[in-house]
């Protein structure tokens, strides 16, 4: 299993509007330029996250992009299952019920079950504020909570 550049993205976008839309709306050509990402890619991406609705758009001159939720709200394995699906490391892991022919007879699927399930696991373990605040922290910015 691999991230796309469209998931690490997306949570560089969302770690950026938590970090500066608490009090105002943030513009996509912000965050574009705060994070060295295109402006049309983060337009792809958070058309995405309106639609599920982590965020709301406001338009207009003081228009941009808010959080619908508390950071501590988002979980990061989310934000991922949005933009790449299912994190199954092996294809037939990826749909509820496994069709693969050869499931009864596999040596591996109760390996690749188990690191799927630690896979879930680990990303659901951290927020959205988790990674705001280790950004802030990288840094070298004052140490504050969202």
């Amino acid at each position: 299993m691999k991230i796309s550049t469209k998931g690490r993205y997306a949570l560089r976008l969302m770690t950026d509007i938590a970090l500066h839309g608490e009090e105002s709306n943030v513009s996509i050509k912000d965050v574009a330029e705060r994070e060295g990402i295109s402006e049309k890619y983060l337009e792809q991406i958070v058309r995405e996250l309106c639609k599920v609705g982590y965020l709301k758009s406001t338009r207009g001159s003081q228009g941009g992009y808010r959080l619908t939720r508390k950071p501590s709200e988002y979980r990061v394995g989310d934000i991922l299952r949005i933009t790449e699906g299912k994190l199954a490391p092996i294809s037939c892991l990826a749909d509820d019920v496994n069709t693969c022919p050869k499931v009864s007879v596999c040596a591996g699927v109760e390996f690749w079950s188990g690191l799927y399930k630690v896979i879930n696991e680990y990303v659901d373990s951290y927020t959205l504020e988790d990674l705001a605040v280790n950004k802030v922290k990288k840094n070298g910015g004052p140490e504050y909570y969202i």
